[in-house]
């Protein structure tokens, strides 16, 4: 299958995959081969790829996903970043200033989603930024 991933910067990756799983509105959906035609809203989170027996993984902040014919895959992605891009440190920052944030938001609903849409962002960038380090560490050691 084809997978191509876009932000308004860049495109960020265009392979063959052997199967793609992605954060909806849904719940998480993984595509296989023969996948009937989608659109749907990608949600922040974490998309995995594989590849010729590797995982990869990739952090992104929400956008639209659609799966064409053939089972192609297009992210049109708001941000993305790989696990090597993330800087874990900040990514902890934002995380602590969401929640921060979302204790202190309580009467004002846009306030609070904003919060909790933060939230979301910064613990994806920081689930990703870890299995990078983790997948890095095991290559290493192989």
């Amino acid at each position: 299958m084809k997978f191509k991933i876009a932000t308004p910067e860049r495109i960020m990756l265009e392979t063959e995959v052997d199967s793609v799983s992605l954060p909806t509105t849904l719940g998480e959906i993984t595509v296989l081969p023969n996948h009937i035609p989608l659109v749907a809203n990608l949600m922040p989170g974490e998309i995995k790829y594989k590849s010729g027996g590797r995982e990869n993984f990739f952090a992104v902040s929400g956008g639209i996903i659609e799966i064409k014919e053939g089972s192609d895959i297009v992210v049109l992605a708001d941000s993305a970043e790989f696990g090597h891009e993330i800087d874990l440190k900040r990514a902890e920052e934002a995380r602590e200033e969401a929640q921060r944030l979302m204790s202190q938001v309580h009467k004002d609903e846009k306030s609070m989603a904003d919060a909790a849409a933060w939230l979301a962002r910064s613990q994806a960038r920081i689930n990703v930024a870890k299995k990078h380090h983790t997948h890095k560490q095991t290559h290493i050691e192989n």
